[in-house]
């Protein structure tokens, strides 16, 4: 029997970033998620977006976790008039107005930069569409719940978070959906971490639903084991010290560079890291590892006891040769460093942060090494480097790519297939799957394999909408 309930897929259909999904329901309205599509060119898709919705209309917004592609639309939806509560985790919580404000500024640097660029020209100048304010209003919305709690943040509407062990604070979104005759259970898996990651646990295992909305980022293969994926990485350190280079690895400041400062350290206890100098060259991974720092007592105490953590220690002590870059001028000395180096810099993408200036002034150069820890999406500088160009345009300047480009895969954030497949036959109920935030070829492997296992998933498309 129906609730006489609506969903309508806004963005991640078909593709990964842009997570957003309205549901309507006793006269009210709510998203789940509200996050911004990354590409190339992200001032003109903040200004030529617009949103399918009015919202104002909008009563409020159920968060899986922190990350831009999730959330970094909620500045502008502030902007725009929304003023309901925004519910998530602590983990979240804390990190929101740390990606957020770095976002906006991003845009609006990026914004001023375009802008005096067509003043020269004599063409048209914007005006923002969002401010730092709207990003620090949106913690003013923002309302707490911690794993495993339930809260009803709408008339007939029960909400509960379960860890999804992807990020700090990343939850599966559980949805009880109550009509006047029936009630549905809809789940939203968010983000599901890899169980291999270290500090964080597996995706919690979801007893029942009727209605899964499931992400399919790695739906068409596996991770390699970590233990091979850390070998891979020390071979490509060892390599580019030997090259008389330094490494550049671009990695998102939320998840992937603690990951990478781990690896780092446990790789210094074991006596295999030959360099000396060790930059996290992004004020945001900065302020997020502090933020980590803070949770240590509810990470994964094996993983911690690897690295020779005791109570009380600091990252330094962990490892020694790290140097923090919180200022520009801090970023441009890096410059003066020519060899025995590696540098951790945002944007994990390169389609912005200080990894684009690293990558103008070394991809040039072939005694460096650039590793790729993480996705690339299309239409990504970071994307057009792994698919194997040889020339790209920075800052509008052709710079051909000689230094040594390595892509490793197993340090992934996201369930490979399997754990995918595991994750979605253990729910009970014989719920209706759809497969969101993936590529198409991600999702029709996905799809067929669920199928095999009795599983028959949809693939929806953007502004599709389903009843129940």
């Amino acid at each position: 029997m129906p609730v006489n309930a609506s969903l309508t897929f806004i963005g991640a259909a078909r593709q990964v970033t842009g997570s957003c999904y309205l549901l309507k329901m006793n006269q009210q309205q709510f998203l789940l998620d509200c996050g911004m599509v990354q590409g190339a060119d992200q001032v003109r898709e903040w200004h030529k977006f617009r949103f399918p919705f009015k919202p104002k209309d909008i009563d409020a917004v159920i968060l899986s976790h922190a990350h831009i592609d999730h959330s970094g639309l909620l500045p502008l939806l502030v902007a725009k008039g929304f003023g309901g509560n925004i519910y998530c985790t602590p983990g979240t919580a804390e990190l929101l107005p740390v990606l957020l404000k770095d976002s906006v500024n991003l845009y609006l640097k990026d914004l001023e930069w375009q802008n005096r660029k067509a003043a020269r020209a004599g063409k048209k100048i914007y005006e923002p569409v969002m401010s730092l304010q709207d990003a620090e209003r949106v913690s003013d919305l923002v309302r707490v719940l911690g794993y495993n709690k339930r809260a009803f943040p709408l008339q007939g509407v029960e909400l509960e978070f379960a860890d999804a062990g992807h990020i700090l604070g990343s939850a599966i979104v559980q949805l009880w959906l109550k009509g006047k005759q029936a009630m549905k259970k809809l789940v939203f898996s968010g983000d599901l971490g890899n169980p291999a990651t270290v500090l964080l646990p597996a995706p919690t295992e979801i007893d029942q639903a009727d209605i899964v909305l499931m992400e399919s980022t790695y739906g068409n293969r596996n991770h390699q084991p970590l233990d091979n994926t850390i070998e891979e990485f020390a071979t490509a350190l060892e390599q580019a010290y030997n090259d008389g280079g330094n490494v550049f690895i671009p990695a998102f400041a939320l998840g992937r560079s603690q990951e990478i400062l781990y690896y780092l350290a446990l790789l210094h206890r074991q006596g295999r890291l030959k360099q000396r100098l060790v930059f996290l060259d992004s004020p945001m991974a900065i302020s997020i590892t502090r933020i980590y720092s803070e949770y240590l007592h509810r990470l994964e105490q094996s993983d911690l006891d690897k690295i020779g953590y005791k109570k009380g220690m600091t990252l330094e002590q962990l490892l020694p040769m790290l140097k923090v870059s919180e200022t520009v001028e801090d970023s441009m000395a890096i410059n003066r460093v020519t060899h025995g180096a590696i540098i951790i810099a945002g944007s994990g993408m390169c389609n912005g942060g200080r990894i684009v200036h690293h990558l103008k002034h070394n991809l040039w150069k072939n005694t460096n090494h650039l590793i790729f820890v993480g996705f690339q999406a299309r239409g990504t500088l970071g994307r057009r480097l792994v698919d194997g160009e040889k020339r790209v345009k920075i800052f509008g300047q052709d710079t051909v790519v000689k230094a040594k480009l390595h892509t490793i895969g197993g340090f992934s954030a996201h369930a490979g297939q399997t754990e995918l497949v595991r994750w979605a036959t253990a729910i009970g109920g014989a719920p209706e799957f759809y497969l969101v935030h993936g590529e198409p070829e991600a999702q029709q492997v996905l799809q067929e394999v669920l199928a095999e296992a009795g599983i028959q998933a949809q693939i929806p498309e953007q502004g599709q909408q389903i009843l129940f």
